[in-house]
C-alpha cells in the first residue's frame, strides 16, 4: 500500500479531502497553553478538535526549525498517526546527491516518519529520486504556487506557448513510476488548475483555500484525480478560535472551522 492508497482509504472513511496545515506560529499561539512544548500542546488540541473532519495534516517544517520545535513536530506526527491520520511534511526540499538523500530520511522511521513530503523540482530529476524511490511515500512537487511572485519563473514560456509550470507537471507525470507523485497547485488561479488537470492525471495538493481566498469549487473539481487529492487550509482553521474567552471555546471554533470547510468542499464533490 502506498501513500495515495492510504489517502484514498482515509478520504472514504471521513468523506473529506481537507488537509489542515499545522503551522503553529509562536506569535499567534493562545496564552492558555501550559506546556514546555507549546507548539506540541497546541497541535494536539487542534488534532483532537479536527481529526474527524480531515483527510491529512500538513505541518510546515519552517515552524519547527529549532530544538524544541523538532521535538514538537515528532510528537505531532506520532499523535496524528495515533488518530489514524496521514501526515504530509511541507518541507519543499530540493538538493543534490548526499544532501537529497539525507533530506529524504525525514520520511523514514528513523527520521520523522512522515507519510509524504513536498519537494522543489528546480534542480531536476536526480534531486527528487531519493523521494520518488520510496514507493510507499507520497511526493508532492511544487508546480504552480499561489503566491504572486510565482509567476516570475513559473509563467515563463518554454516553447510551443507552454509555460514552465505545465512542463513541470508533464515531467512529473513521466517520473511517476511508483504511483506516488502529486503536484502542488494553488487555488488562487482556477483557470490554471483546469489547464493542469487537462494535462496530467495526478492528485493535487491545493493550498490557498481559506485565508488566501482561493476558489473552493475549482480546487475540488480539478484538484482530485479519481477522487484523491487534498485541499489545504492552515491559518483559517488552526487560528479560528482567536478572540475566544477560554481554551475549550478556542478549540471548539477550530473544530467548527474544519467541519465547515469539509462541508463546503463536499458540495462540489
Amino acid at each position: 500500500m502506498g501513500f495515495f492508497d492510504d489517502l484514498e482509504t482515509r478520504i472514504g472513511a471521513t468523506d473529506s479531502v481537507v488537509s489542515v496545515g499545522l503551522d503553529p506560529d509562536p506569535d499567534r499561539l493562545p496564552p492558555f497553553l501550559d506546556s514546555d512544548l507549546p507548539r506540541w500542546a497546541f497541535n494536539r488540541r487542534v488534532i483532537d478538535a479536527t481529526h474527524e473532519h480531515v483527510a491529512c495534516y500538513k505541518p510546515n517544517a519552517a515552524f519547527y526549525e529549532d530544538t524544541d520545535g523538532w521535538r514538537a513536530l515528532e510528537e505531532t506526527i506520532a499523535y496524528a498517526h495515533g488518530k489514524g491520520v496521514p501526515v504530509l511534511l511541507d518541507a519543499k526540499r530540493g538538493d543534490i546527491g548526499n544532501t537529497a538523500r539525507q533530506y529524504a530520511k525525514l520520511l523514514d522511521e528513523g527520521g520523522l516518519d512522515a507519510d509524504a513530503i513536498t519537494v522543489n523540482p528546480y534542480m531536476g530529476r536526480d534531486t527528487l529520486e531519493p523521494y520518488l524511490s520510496r514507493s510507499e511515500k507520497g511526493v508532492f512537487v511544487l508546480c504552480r504556487t499561489s503566491n504572486r511572485g510565482g509567476a516570475d519563473f513559473q509563467d515563463l514560456d518554454v516553447g510551443n506557448d507552454k509555460p514552465l509550470y505545465q512542463y513541470v507537471a508533464q515531467r512529473c507525470a513521466a517520473w511517476d513510476e511508483h504511483d506516488n507523485v502529486g503536484l502542488v497547485v494553488g487555488a488562487t488561479a482556477p483557470e490554471e488548475l483546469e489547464e493542469l488537470r487537462g494535462l496530467v492525471d495526478l492528485p493535487f495538493l491545493v493550498p490557498g483555500v481559506g485565508a488566501q481566498g482561493g476558489d473552493a469549487e475549482a480546487a475540488v473539481e480539478f484538484g482530485l484525480a479519481d477522487d484523491v487529492g487534498l485541499v489545504n487550509s492552515s491559518r483559517g482553521i488552526i487560528f479560528a478560535g482567536e478572540g475566544a474567552d477560554d481554551e475549550d471555546a478556542y478549540f471548539r471554533a477550530v473544530g467548527g472551522a474544519a467541519k465547515r470547510l469539509k462541508q463546503r468542499l463536499d458540495e462540489f464533490r
